[in-house]
């Protein structure tokens, strides 16, 4: 935050050339080798991936309904802004469940039509449950006129991740937020070699190269950031490279810390099954394979209200969760020590 703050202070108005000649490149070659992205380039940046989803969606002519393929399982940003254009009729949604099958079910899906946009997440955020074939979802994929996006909130950081296969076919978006320890204002995405998408929704920043050049056609990046909005807090990026930064400079790889925290939930399941609470135990936690599954455990209960009260209950004894509707959620990170008490729990079986 402090070099950020003397940068501004050094560079005054020529900081953009500054942030754009050195600050981004060098974050970009940190995401996409966590990522094996192989064109750093095509990263751009933004305060918060929802600024990323509407100017794709700016991308198609919205006096006709745009088809889009998703599931019941996305973020909040993109399932109202989704269902919102389809209230107003812009788009036609189908939605697709997250299940045991979820790979069969999506793929069976895409080939009954011709999508404009697909949207799913890597790791879906209401459950923990990690698409395990990415690649299998992208090929099935023909008309090659499709945008296909994976939302990498849950997994950037957090699942090993390699995109190499499928990097010039898909758009990845992330942020700094949660497992990257970067906080808030510096979310990314990853955009296809030789895009020639003209996005309506667009900023000063997507032409930053040509400034000097003012034309009558409305001219784009030819790399990731012909998707940039405009001017953006610089100092979320500042925080994200330094914690990348101190990361490959510790050896700290995301395979790492996956088993760090795979070591943690055993712990915690193991812990669960002493406590023989007839809610918080293993057969409520919603997974399909604990060895392939993202850094939360999220429980169905079946009653909000019960929800809540859990929830209150564990937050009174300093047990910090959080609850959607009447899933629970525990979350695990490398801050943490890898131990946990929640014996208190069987006074309330």
């Amino acid at each position: 935050m402090l070099q950020y703050w003397d940068d501004s202070a050094k560079y005054v108005d020529d900081k953009w050339d500054y942030f754009f000649g050195k600050k981004i490149p060098a974050t970009q070659a940190l995401i996409a080798d966590v990522l094996s992205l192989p064109s750093p380039n095509q990263i751009v940046f933004a305060p918060n991936t929802h600024e990323f989803v509407y100017r794709l969606f700016s991308c198609f002519d919205l006096a006709k309904p745009i088809q889009v393929l998703t599931t019941d399982s996305e973020f909040y940003s993109f399932d109202r802004q989704v269902n919102r254009l389809s209230e107003s009729g812009k788009a036609q949604v189908d939605k697709i469940k997250v299940s045991e099958n979820f790979e069969k079910d999506f793929i069976k899906q895409i080939k009954t039509k011709n999508y404009d946009l697909i949207f799913l997440s890597h790791v879906f955020f209401n459950s923990g449950f990690v698409v395990q074939d990415l690649t299998a979802i992208v090929h099935a994929v023909k008309d090659t006129k499709t945008i296909i996006v994976i939302d990498g909130y849950h997994s950037f950081m957090a699942v090993p991740t390699d995109l190499s296969a499928i990097a010039d076919r898909i758009f990845y978006i992330s942020g700094s937020y949660k497992y990257a320890q970067g906080g808030e204002g510096c979310c990314f995405m990853s955009v296809p070699k030789n895009c020639e998408l003209r996005p309506e929704y667009t900023g000063w920043f997507a032409g930053f190269s040509d400034l000097a050049q003012q034309g009558s056609e409305v001219v784009y990046s030819n790399d990731g950031y012909r998707f940039a909005g405009s001017t953006m807090d610089f100092s979320g990026l500042y925080r994200l490279q330094a914690v990348l930064e101190l990361f490959r400079k510790e050896a700290l790889t995301v395979a790492k810390i996956h088993r760090q925290i795979q070591k943690m939930q055993k712990n915690f399941l193991q812990h669960l099954a002493g406590l023989h609470h007839p809610i918080l135990n293993e057969k409520n936690i919603l997974r399909r394979d604990f060895n392939q599954h993202g850094h939360f455990f999220a429980f169905e209960i079946g009653d909000a209200d019960k929800t809540k009260e859990l929830h209150d209950l564990l937050r009174a004894n300093k047990v910090h969760t959080d609850y959607r509707g009447t899933r629970l959620r525990f979350g695990f990170g490398l801050y943490q020590e890898d131990c946990i008490d929640l014996h208190f729990l069987k006074s309330t079986n």
